[in-house]
């Protein structure tokens, strides 16, 4: 585990007086949330660096909750006067009224669920310059047709210190790495691009034990050499095959969010009143887990100090529950599943996604490609939209073949896959025995943004709208 380093210079004593001054007004409990990160960003684009940024956030965000109300606020100077005026801010939720009050401070023990042998964020620059040029160099040398290449290397370590009212103090190091590479192709003014990225909570060893620079950059180029040769993909309802790994991104998306419980809480989720209903097919068992090691998404604890876990949401097609911070948890009388997170010590934390996948099945992925009168298989996907209340979704796929007969016949491009995510559990007939967890690409959004993972195996939807070109129109493809 990276070694705590504190950045913040306050103790118990003054913990404590901050928690008391937070619930002087009442207020069922506080937390203060104290973070000190440092990110860097390398962009190299046309054979130089481009761009290249430092930045450091430093503050404390301090949180009254009363009932289901929240009073936040934060600053960003660790004087005892400033956190002092904050924690009046945020006590304003409560006018009056008594409190439990904060108690003596304990520490959490918990497992570290990213341990790293050399963070990047101190890595000398020449080193990371390097790793970007291995990655330029690697996809340039695949084809004179390559007329561009970027690559992005972005990493950051955060130091972060939750104490709460209930008498918890939790300290962490939260190392990221993220490497992108993405890259153009072009024939006879036909344009293609082709993206490979991948990181987590991980160290310089990244580029050893997982994927190269020079792999990402071969597997960019691939991508957009592919689709220089791809058809348009024809419209319409069909058969659709998710690839393992990156599909996953659809399940995060179309299921996932609705089953965050703030929207559960305000009614206005797909699955709001459901838990126990049939909502998808029973090879579908759908798991939010932070735990996995070293994964984008993995925590040590949530952003509320609660320490993560292997959630269930829905198993064997069967709605099980949702995903809680404290304040869902307690509107709903159950225990929080570490899933309160925030973007940071400027936002309250929500109730979020950590780590969400599809969990593996018992078919032979060549069995449900010959399974498969006529439809597309998509590798991955650019990204999508989602109406949360109903599951009505959109993706772009970025890698997507036509299938026929049972087999591959061609790559396809200008297509979207447009759907419902019930609706679309509801139609798994088939479930792989290949389950992957994405590479680390994957931000969520949300108002805020935090970093997640996917994970799915090859599945088959017996029927998905198509968005693409009425290839009868055009007297075939081409």
């Amino acid at each position: 585990m990276i070694a705590w380093q504190d950045h913040f210079g306050v103790d118990d004593k003054r913990i404590a007086a901050i928690l008391g001054t937070a619930l002087s007004r009442g207020g069922d409990f506080c937390d203060l949330f104290f973070q000190h990160t440092i990110e860097n960003q390398i962009v190299h684009e046309e054979g130089i660096v481009k761009e290249g940024h430092q930045s450091i956030s430093h503050g404390v965000g301090i949180r009254v909750v009363k009932g289901e109300g929240t009073g936040y606020a934060y600053t960003e100077e660790l004087t005892a006067g400033r956190m002092r005026d904050a924690a009046l801010t945020a006590s304003a939720i409560a006018e009056s009224g008594a409190s439990p009050g904060p108690v003596a401070l304990e520490p959490v023990h918990f497992e570290n669920r990213y341990p790293v042998v050399e963070a990047a964020t101190g890595a000398a620059l020449r080193r990371k310059i390097a790793w970007i040029e291995e990655a330029e160099r690697a996809a340039r040398a695949c084809d004179e047709r390559i007329v561009k290449v970027t690559a992005v290397l972005a990493d950051s370590l955060s130091a972060v210190m939750i104490a709460t009212s209930d008498g918890r103090i939790l300290r962490d190091m939260r190392p990221m790495l993220r490497f992108s590479v993405s890259v153009v192709a072009e024939k006879n003014g036909n344009r293609q691009i082709g993206i490979s990225s991948g990181g987590g909570r991980i160290g310089t060893e990244y580029f050893d034990t997982r994927t190269s620079p020079a792999e990402h950059g071969r597997e960019a180029a691939r991508q957009a050499l592919l689709l220089l040769e791809a058809i348009d993909a024809p419209a319409g309802p069909m058969e659709l095959i998710l690839a393992p790994a990156e599909s996953g991104v659809l399940l995060h998306e179309s299921v996932g969010h609705p089953l965050e419980a703030d929207f559960i809480r305000k009614g206005t989720s797909a699955y709001t009143d459901r838990v126990g209903d049939r909502v998808a097919s029973e090879l579908v068992t759908v798991i939010d887990d932070g735990t996995i090691p070293n994964d984008r998404g993995a925590i040590n604890f949530d952003d509320e100090g609660t320490l993560p876990r292997r959630t269930v949401l829905i198993e064997k097609g069967i709605l099980k529950g949702f995903m809680h911070d404290r304040i869902s948890a307690n509107r709903f009388g159950v225990e929080p599943t570490g899933n309160g997170r925030r973007d940071s010590y400027k936002s309250p934390p929500i109730p979020r996604m950590t780590i969400t996948y599809l969990a593996n099945g018992e078919s032979d992925p060549g069995e449900i490609l010959r399974s498969t009168k006529k439809g597309i298989f998509c590798k991955s996907f650019r990204g999508g939209q989602v109406d949360i209340s109903n599951g009505d979704f959109v993706f772009v796929p970025i890698e997507a073949y036509l299938v026929e007969g049972g087999r591959i016949t061609a790559p396809v491009k200008n297509l979207t896959i447009i759907g419902n995510g019930p609706d679309a559990l509801s139609r798994v007939t088939m479930a792989g025995n290949d389950f992957a967890f994405s590479d680390g690409r994957w931000t969520c959004g949300k108002g805020q943004h935090v970093p997640v993972g996917v994970g799915l195996p090859t599945i088959k939807i017996s029927e998905i709208t198509v968005g693409g070109s009425d290839l009868s129109a055009q007297g075939g493809g081409g």
